[in-house]
């Protein structure tokens, strides 16, 4: 199969997704080109990808060691080097980038996501928060611009593949699936009593903290039922949670015959990225294969709301849009803040991030700088109950 040589840019490729991306491209071959990296704190990884990888351009947001990244990349490479955090926009914009990576956590990738667009980039997103705070602003823009935008996330990409075996139209609803965390089966008190070594400790995957985090909550879960209810065009009523602890079935699609088609892996994050690298197509992967003969059985159940109310949160989002996914994702990220640094107990993550969503200024069809705001007043106000003495951790 002859495929079309695309040529790439990772934005975050220091993170765990952005070095499952740089396996994936290394197994791909030639057909794939590394164009642009970039990077945020961890300037020693990054200058070790320029040196290995030869990138026309690199990314680094954050300047403090500026001077010693420099010296470690060197001068011999002639590669172009960007700073501060409108580098990642202008990466986005780079003419000599086809498809865009974005692997980078937060919201600070959402004006890179709609500069792509706006370029007509294909967007293979990592990222959430785009779609979770502004999803009907980048997927009509996608629209608008005939742009493909990709899931990389294990869930959403089940869901794109399970898709592709009938007519949008004929899709009835959607199920993602949850492995539950590590409190799984905690009981509420139990769960009252979790302290950030417990939440960090994550049964199925291997991820960053604040994911990690969000695994053990729910609102990770969340999340994608506000992405998948953007990204796909579904009604909130279409969208269904399962939790599957196995972690191998990653979503199921079912249709109005009744036909439910799953997609099923290993949990490797490589099969979803490869699969957005070379969609429409496929090719052999790195991802460990699946035998299910050794798995023996697939277990399922459904989420209990009572003690992971972020599920009902993520609902609640999907359904009112707005300003209120911007409200969501911003106050949780500062909520999991406060979580690692010991300021406030673990279920108060969802506590709080539901408090800022009750008693925000709604906006039901914002603009980017209401989005923005919407974002900045969620951070502090969980900053403002954080410090109030009821609050306080114990």
């Amino acid at each position: 199969m002859k495929i079309e040589k695309k040529r790439i840019a990772i934005l975050g490729s220091t993170g765990s997704i952005g070095l499952s991306t740089l396996s994936v491209l290394e197994s791909l071959g030639p057909g794939y080109e590394i164009q642009a990296l970039s990077g945020h704190e961890n300037w020693q990884e990054l200058a070790r990808q320029g040196l290995k990888y030869h990138p026309r351009k690199i990314a680094l947001t954050e300047t403090d060691n500026l001077a010693e990244f420099k010296e470690a990349l060197g001068t011999e490479n002639n590669i172009e080097i960007l700073t501060g955090p409108d580098s990642l926009k202008d990466l986005a914009l780079d003419a000599d980038c086809d498809v865009i990576i974005v692997a980078v956590v937060g919201v600070a990738a959402l004006a890179a996501v709609l500069a792509g667009i706006e370029a007509g980039k294909t967007m293979a997103l990592a990222n959430k928060e785009a779609l979770v705070c502004a999803g009907d602003l980048v997927m009509s823009l996608a629209r608008e611009k005939g742009v493909q935008v990709l899931p990389i996330d294990s869930e959403h990409s089940a869901i794109l593949q399970a898709m592709s075996c009938g007519d949008r139209k004929e899709v009835k609803k959607v199920i993602l699936t949850a492995s539950g965390g590590p409190f799984r089966k905690a009981s509420s008190d139990e769960i009252d009593q979790v302290s950030l070594k417990d939440a960090l400790n994550h049964p199925t995957w291997d991820m960053g903290p604040k994911i990690t985090i969000d695994s053990a909550t729910m609102m990770n879960k969340a999340l994608e039922i506000v992405e998948a209810r953007w990204l796909f065009e579904l009604d909130p009523e279409q969208i269904e949670v399962l939790i599957h602890p196995e972690s191998i079935i990653h979503s199921l699609v079912e249709f109005c015959d009744g036909s439910v088609i799953a997609q099923l892996s290993r949990p490797d994050m490589r099969l979803p990225i490869q699969y957005a690298l070379t969609y429409p197509n496929r090719l052999p992967c790195p991802a460990a294969q699946l035998n299910l003969h050794e798995l023996g059985q697939l277990n399922f159940e459904a989420p209990d709301t009572k003690r992971f109310p972020a599920v009902r949160l993520g609902f609640e989002v999907a359904r009112k849009g707005g300003t209120s996914g911007a409200v969501l994702n911003a106050a949780n990220e500062a909520a999991v803040e406060a979580f690692q640094a010991e300021k406030i107990g673990f279920t108060q993550i969802a506590e709080l991030t539901e408090s800022c969503l009750k008693n925000h200024e709604f906006v039901k069809n914002p603009d980017l700088q209401q989005l923005i705001q919407a974002d900045q007043w969620a951070r502090a106000e969980i900053d403002r109950l954080v410090n109030t003495p009821q609050h306080a951790s114990t």
